[in-house]
């Protein structure tokens, strides 16, 4: 038993540890998950002022008081939700446009400024945003006004400008990527307008990105301008990778893969959360919208943590109440009375490191398949329509229960449906932990 619990260790340290560690150090990589991470606040207050709206749909003893309150100022607290949600892609333009300029300037020992940079990733993608067609040789703006579709002069209306939105994030890094590579580039080979060492370090700064800044506006006219005359554009390209990865996470093997690589990292002693969810944001947030539109798609806003990893990576929010009142290894119960706050609030590093999970053959098995088994259990159910979809991002430290419920607008199925979850992946760890605290029992005995 050990020594094939060794061997899959070895094969994981050395087919996925590796591979995913050198990806995780990629500066794309890193740059992303510090948008994402400096796009939480937006995203969480932007869904209270959708919370608001939208009470009375799970509520309907409100709607004669929302109708004589809240509805009449929609208009005006809703602002809340555009400025903040509706236009998120324009957040991660503008912090990955920064820390991807941060990091080459680093890591390349080149004088780049970060907010020209962030300046340079935004216009770029600005530039990308009106729908423009050709016809009889001249590139005209689109304007289309229907009962489904507003565009005015090229740029789409809903809300707010559509291209803003979640919808537009990919465009927004992949621009990024282009203007921050050719500000380095130029900076690298000195093309670039350089003034005394006088000159206040602002201005400087601002002559040293006048010919980038034309460069790059040159080489987005070109590609706007190529992919226009095919029919198409920026946007349109990216959403046919986007749409695919988009639904094979929205299927349920796609979603057993997504965990398993998440926990098998958390295994060999790599933080697999904070890795695969980097990448998983611009869907995660895309999906939420369109279940504020509609839609139910299961694996959106904070899906994750209200209803998968409860108690933290590997669900073990309820293998931790377990061991704090009824181990019996001094070990094991020690820890649980240690981590049981934390844990309530999706924090379990004390657990992964203490007891500890990663490199354990006595855990591994369990910290696979209890999240696999939560999430199977939470998919089905929304799927099924036994609760609503998530519709509004809450913090991840939400406790168990409260995330669910806020997430969903307030859907008290969505409560009862994470404590279910948590049960399910409890009854997992439960034949694995009583094994486990038997061992180290006997040893404490043995010891004594």
């Amino acid at each position: 038993m050990e020594s094939e619990n060794n061997k899959l260790f070895t094969f994981l340290d050395k087919y996925l540890m590796g591979p995913m560690g050198r990806i995780s150090q990629f500066r794309i990589v890193r740059g992303v998950m510090a948008a994402g991470m400096a796009s939480i606040p937006f995203t969480i207050v932007g869904s209270m002022f959708l919370i608001i709206s939208v009470l009375p749909q799970s509520f309907p003893a409100l709607a004669n008081i929302w109708s004589a309150s809240f509805d009449k100022i929609q208009n005006l607290y809703m602002l809340g939700n555009t400025a903040t949600m509706g236009i998120l892609a324009l957040y991660f333009c503008i912090v990955f446009g920064y820390e991807y300029t941060k990091i080459q300037a680093q890591e390349e020992k080149l004088a780049l400024s970060s907010v020209n940079g962030a300046l340079l990733s935004m216009m770029a993608f600005f530039m990308c945003l009106p729908q423009l067609v050709f016809e009889g040789g001249v590139a005209t703006m689109v304007n289309v006004i229907s009962d489904d579709q507003k565009i005015i002069d090229g740029w789409e209306m809903a809300g707010g400008v559509t291209r803003l939105g979640t919808t537009g994030i990919f465009t927004a890094i992949i621009m990024s990527i282009i203007a921050v590579k050719v500000y380095a580039f130029c900076v690298k080979k000195n093309i670039y307008i350089k003034m005394p060492d006088t000159v206040p370090t602002g201005v400087s700064n601002s002559f040293t990105a006048l010919i980038p800044t034309a460069l790059i506006a040159l080489i987005v006219i070109v590609i706007n301008g190529a992919l226009v005359f095919m029919g198409t554009d920026i946007f349109k390209v990216i959403a046919i990778p986007f749409s695919f990865v988009s639904h094979l996470t929205s299927s349920w093997v796609g979603l057993l893969v997504i965990y398993f690589f998440m926990h098998a990292l958390w295994i060999v002693g790599i933080h697999g959360a904070t890795i695969v969810t980097s990448f998983l944001t611009p869907i995660v947030l895309s999906n939420m919208v369109e279940n504020q539109n509609g839609a139910n798609i299961a694996f959106a806003g904070e899906f994750n943590n209200s209803f998968v990893t409860i108690g933290g990576s590997g669900a073990t929010l309820g293998m931790v109440i377990f061991i704090a009142f009824f181990a019996k290894s001094a070990q094991l119960s020690a820890l649980g009375k240690a981590a049981i706050v934390p844990s309530f609030f999706n924090i379990n590093e004390p657990i992964l490191f203490g007891m500890p999970v990663v490199y354990n053959p006595y855990t591994a098995i369990p910290f696979f398949l209890a999240p696999m088994a939560s999430m199977s259990v939470a998919y089905f159910a929304i799927n099924l329509g036994f609760a609503n979809p998530p519709i509004a991002q809450v913090a991840w430290p939400t406790p168990i229960g409260l995330s669910g419920f806020i997430g969903s607008g307030g859907d008290w199925r969505a409560f009862v449906l994470a404590l279910v979850c948590a049960l399910v992946a409890f009854l997992v760890w439960f034949p694995f932990i009583k094994m486990y605290d038997k061992k180290l029992y006997a040893d404490e005995q043995k010891a004594a």
